[in-house]
């Protein structure tokens, strides 16, 4: 828009120049070869007359010589070369635009999820739909952003998810679901309006809090997610498993083998060795499946890789090994306090705060805005504030900021002030997870990966995500698109970066599958790996 204003600006100034010029040589030239005297303003109407094509008003009598005759004829064509050049740079485009540029308000899709509002965690379950080919239509009310999602491939419409109109555009009658997340106010009407349209559709709503949540299920959701809580329990757990050196949470499969991601800790017992050096692997049972080293995923990664301070492990093995490992990945912490600051006290703060006193850990919570359950005023990121807190003598740092740029400055604050002090971080967009571990945090979760794998596993029949609260994509999936071939004939770790853990056959669950293992049409695998790997071997299969 801005381009076009300055297009009809620069030649609203050309078209002006023409004009004031082309009237002062025709005054002089009136007077120089006809001999009659002309005022600036009578010189310019008849300017205007001849550029225009509209005619030549009183004047033309008067053109006797052969040299006003011939100025005149100039004017003339430069008016006709004006409109041909305002033909393609103008009229045209607008008419074009006009054509082309009308955003979607409708969709033809059938047994598709209808996504009500647009922001980076439904991008999360966009990809999970994708890699299961399943069908979807973003609603948005903003014409701006259908055409830029539009123009990216993905499919928008544009409306109003609170009017009837627009969800009968989008198919509501032909869909298999409906996502709700446009505000905890507005998405009670949406789910009354989609209810009243459609009474055997399947509605998923996310909300905030639970007060909130209750009047979505009133109002007729089936299925309401929390993520900022189920986020703000997983941020907290790691801040408790810090302190307590207790195995806590774990993904159970069966009696012999769990899942757990683990924070290797500076001057922990295995900090510093090499995968093979530690006997994580020979000497405990244990099977590293991945690792996250300074916020890059390594998928199955070498025995010599060294775990460095910092490094998350994704390990699967018995409960007692998985405890004893544990608590080799946890600093001494005789002499350290015990103490866990929160900064921010929004829902997933307060949820962290909710864990931690359960947990009977000492507390201290941060906010801008007094309430109670907030022990200090003020902002995290300002020096008077953290020395009234007195971070250094704290065991952990969780940030649970509704702002990521305030989240990666209040991490690089305290990088400087405490480094020594584990920093935990709550996300909202994914592409700032890289981004705050440069900064110096131990440990981060994005909302929207959060957001999006729960909306994922409610709606997709034949994908499981058994913990949508960890670094790692954990699924468990049918295998009848891999059936017939040996897992050394799919190369998951090879080529896409992934690991099948396990695989359920007949009610028994089969162990770290080796490469020779074939894969039958009723087996139900468990692969885990990154994000972005998990559904490219999804959507590689389908």
């Amino acid at each position: 828009m801005n381009a076009w204003w300055r297009r009809i600006g620069l030649s609203l100034a050309v078209v002006f120049s023409v004009v004031v010029v082309y009237s002062l040589v025709y005054q002089w030239a009136m007077a120089t070869f006809e001999g009659e005297h002309r005022t600036l303003l009578q010189s310019a109407q008849t300017v205007i007359e001849i550029l225009t094509t509209a005619g030549f008003g009183g004047d033309a009598d008067t053109w006797t010589t052969n040299v006003m005759t011939v100025i005149v004829i100039g004017m003339n064509l430069t008016g006709v070369l004006l409109v041909f050049l305002a033909l393609p740079l103008f009229v045209v485009p607008l008419f074009q635009q006009a054509l082309a540029r009308q955003p979607a308000e409708s969709t033809e899709l059938t047994d598709h999820v209808i996504i009500c509002s647009h922001t980076e965690r439904e991008d999360v379950l966009r990809n999970e739909l994708e890699a299961a080919d399943v069908p979807y239509v973003f609603i948005e009310d903003d014409p701006e952003t259908v055409l830029e999602l539009t123009d990216d491939g993905i499919e928008t419409m544009l409306g109003n998810p609170e009017q009837e109109q627009t969800l009968r555009a989008a198919n509501i009658g032909e869909a298999r679901a409906i996502v709700i997340d446009v505000s905890d106010e507005a998405n009670p009407e949406v789910i009354l309006t989609a209810r009243e349209l459609r009474d055997d559709i399947t509605i998923v709503s996310v909300a905030e809090d639970e007060s909130v949540a209750t009047y979505h299920r009133y109002a007729g959701a089936d299925t309401v997610v929390r993520p900022r809580q189920v986020l703000g329990h997983s941020l907290a757990q790691k801040a408790a498993l810090s302190v307590t050196e207790e195995l806590r949470e774990t993904i159970e499969l069966g009696e012999d083998l769990e899942i757990t991601e683990l924070l290797v800790e500076d001057d922990s017992d295995i900090a510093g060795q090499t995968i093979a050096e530690s006997g994580i692997h020979d000497r405990m049972g244990i099977n590293v499946i991945g690792v996250w080293l300074e916020g890059q995923f390594v998928p199955v990664p070498d025995p010599e890789t060294v775990i460095d301070e910092n490094t998350i492990l994704l390990v699967a093995g018995q409960y007692d090994a998985l405890t004893e490992l544990t608590s080799r990945t946890v600093s001494p912490s005789a002499t350290r306090s015990q103490r866990v600051i929160i900064g921010g006290y929004g829902e997933v703060g307060h949820t962290v705060s909710e864990v931690l006193t359960d947990a009977a850990i000492p507390q201290t919570v941060v906010d801008k805005a007094a309430s109670d359950g907030v022990d200090v005023v003020g902002d995290i990121t300002d020096d008077t504030t953290l020395a009234e807190i007195d971070c250094t003598d704290a065991r952990s740092v969780v940030l649970a900021l509704d702002d990521d740029t305030t989240a990666i400055y209040a991490t690089l604050v305290l990088e400087t002030v405490a480094p020594e002090v584990e920093v935990l971080v709550r996300a909202n967009e994914t592409e700032t997870v890289r981004k705050l571990y440069r900064a110096g945090a131990e440990y981060v979760l994005a909302l929207s990966t959060v957001t999006g794998r729960m909306l994922s596993s409610v709606l997709l029949e034949d994908e499981e995500i058994l913990a949508p609260e960890t670094q790692f994509e954990i699924i468990r999936t049918t295998a009848s698109d891999f059936a017939g071939q040996r897992l050394d004939e799919l190369e998951i770790r090879e080529q896409l970066g992934c690991t099948v853990v396990a695989v359920e056959r007949d009610d028994e669950l089969l162990t770290n599958p080796g490469a020779a293992f074939v894969i039958q049409d009723d087996d139900t695998l468990i692969i885990a790996g990154s994000d972005e790997n998990v559904n490219r071997l999804l959507s590689s299969n389908r």
